[in-house]
């Protein structure tokens, strides 16, 4: 038997959306796939992303959890990853002082710390061998004060901040860290995020394969960063020279629970 030489990407949150696309971007450019996600969909994504050419392998874990990034590391079985892509995550609308914390603290456990414990140990094999690629799933949430997202916002503009100082970090290590920053995607983010009465949740929303496939090409030609989407790349800027109290108005006229009505 022959020994399989293709490449192994690692995709969390792949059941559907951003991620689910970014493990069809590396299945197409011939990388073996171990994809996982929260949720049983993760094995009929396994199913579809399956073809003659590559293997997939599918776990469902709660990325959350360090047990969910324990089963997860344990599929790899020693196995080399050669692209991490970090896209697990979620968001949660509403005013923070109406959330149940067992949901906020869920939030960051998904988008924070299971994101750091797997970038963790798959980046000290990376580093150890010279390189690897590693894709972080961040949000141009991150670059403005979320109203009615305060969490979520927050996680988000941890996970930025990070994988530009963990790039840094490994300059000539041979392992490259890109982040992707997108803007409303249409996924089932806004459905789980009990965002779809507000103007953000009803809006129009870029295409997640595009999104994906931006993320991906960043990745493979070791960009620091990409913001998908003209007008995202525009409120990107705007950011940065627009007082906070600004935007986090701006932000409560978007996801203020009926808004959409409004």
């Amino acid at each position: 038997m022959t020994q399989d030489t293709r490449p192994l990407a690692l995709v969390t949150g792949a059941s559907s959306g951003i991620g689910y696309h970014l493990a069809t971007c590396c299945a197409k450019h011939g990388f073996n796939l171990l994809v996982a996600a929260d949720e049983p969909a993760i094995e009929e994504a396994a199913r579809q992303l399956r073809g003659s050419a590559i293997e997939v392998e599918a776990v469902q874990t709660d990325l959350a959890t360090s047990a969910g990034v324990d089963t997860l590391h344990a599929a790899l079985r020693g196995r080399p990853v050669d692209a991490l892509l970090a896209n697990a995550g979620h968001g949660l609308g509403h005013a923070f002082l109406d959330q149940a914390f067992a949901e906020i603290r869920h939030v960051v456990d998904t988008n924070i710390t299971g994101t750091l414990d797997l970038v963790h140990r798959v980046g000290r094999g990376m580093r150890a061998r010279g390189q690897g690629r590693i894709l972080i799933t961040g949000s141009i949430a991150g670059l403005m004060p979320g109203t009615y997202q305060a969490v979520y916002n927050g996680s988000k503009a941890f996970i930025d901040s990070f994988a530009l100082a963990l790039r840094a970090e490994l300059k000539d290590s041979g392992v490259s860290v890109t982040c992707l920053m997108p803007g409303p995607t249409d996924t089932a983010f806004f459905q789980r995020a009990d965002l779809l009465d507000t103007k953000v949740g009803q809006g129009k929303k870029n295409d997640p394969a595009d999104v994906a496939a931006a993320g991906f090409e960043a990745m493979m030609k070791g960009d620091d960063h990409v913001v998908t989407g003209w007008k995202n790349k525009l409120q990107a800027v705007m950011s940065h020279v627009t007082p906070d109290t600004v935007l986090a108005e701006r932000h409560r006229q978007m996801t203020a629970p009926g808004s959409a009505e409004s």
